[in-house]
């Protein structure tokens, strides 16, 4: 099994720029009168709302009593002065979930990958959670991606698109743990991986067709006459440009709708339970269980749909023609 994380770094660092915005509104938020007074009682919005924004606040599990089963902990500010307006730099709460995904990622490729070639060493094949591992990806290489890549040169992408499965779905995990947090909640965090996607969709383009790139920005068919070749320029032209713009919306709102509905849902659900009190208890946890069952398979497909899509629009433009 032959598989390296490309750019886990990319999607950390990149995305460290995306998220803190949003969790400095949501500390000034927090800042207003009243925010935080003390021994207030809670609600659906207190125990709904924070679980599905960003903040500079990281929830850590602790025991202070029936009422209250955790710690919050402040994340530091680093605020930069630019041109005038103070922007914090500091991580937020989904920066920190964006960078142990990072590590996760690599840390159970890197541990499969070494467990692999041991086993192959000692016994000729690899076992346990490697081969298995290996199973998952050699299914995704060989049936789902290089179809969509296409070939000659189109192993080279491999390593992005399994790159992005992998941390893809370590974020939508940790949003199901206690204390957890979803950062492709976070339409920041979708939006830059889209971006990464599109750069990386562009340059394959440009490396595949050459001069020919620029064939799919102007539309220029070369099979019809000057006299029509010129209006469908003009009328089409457009269309393709907002085509490529089209593709990196559609991959950032797919996965951050996505992601969010199903955590509002489940939230929502348990937050009748302060409404109404313990008498919906019974209806309200077995349809939130029911739901999170749901967003497991969500968390999967998403990750999968998401990388399955870059490897498609990196297929397309490198066999763009017109």
């Amino acid at each position: 099994m032959r598989y390296r994380p490309l750019s886990l770094a990319i999607f950390a660092a990149i995305a460290l720029a995306a998220a803190p915005l949003s969790g400095q509104q949501a500390e000034h938020r927090a800042q207003e009168p009243g925010a935080q007074l003390a021994h207030k009682a809670l609600g659906p919005a207190d125990i709904i709302m924070p679980h599905i924004t960003d903040s500079k606040k990281l929830e850590l599990p602790c025991w202070k009593g029936w009422e209250e089963w955790g710690c919050e902990v402040t994340l530091p500010t680093w605020n930069v002065n630019l041109g005038g307006r103070v922007v914090d730099f500091g991580p937020t709460k989904h920066v920190v979930w964006l960078l142990i995904a990072a590590i996760c990622t690599g840390l159970v490729v890197g541990f499969a990958a070494r467990s692999h070639r041991r086993s192959s060493a000692a016994i000729g094949r690899p076992k346990g959670f490697a081969a298995g591992l290996e199973g998952v990806i050699l299914y995704l290489r060989n049936e789902v991606f290089m179809p969509a890549l296409g070939g000659h040169g189109g192993e080279k992408y491999i390593p992005f698109v399994l790159s992005l499965f992998f941390f893809i779905l370590f974020c939508n995990l940790f949003g199901l743990m206690p204390y957890g947090s979803t950062p492709t909640g976070n339409i920041n965090v979708t939006m830059t991986l889209a971006v990464v996607t599109f750069v990386v969709v562009e340059i394959a383009g440009m490396r595949a067709l050459g001069r020919g790139y620029i064939n799919t920005i102007v539309y220029w068919p070369h099979d019809m006459p000057l006299y029509l070749r010129l209006p469908l320029s003009v009328i089409l032209t457009p269309v393709e440009l907002l085509g490529k713009f089209t593709k990196p919306f559609a991959l950032t709102v797919r996965l951050f709708a996505n992601m969010i509905a199903g955590h509002v849902i489940i939230l929502a659900l348990i937050g009748l339970i302060f409404m109404f009190g313990w008498l919906v208890s019974p209806l309200a946890i077995a349809m939130a269980l029911f739901i999170m069952i749901l967003e497991i398979v969500v968390a999967f497909i998403q990750a999968f749909v998401f990388s399955l899509l870059a490897a498609v629009f990196v297929g397309q433009i490198r066999a763009a023609h017109h």
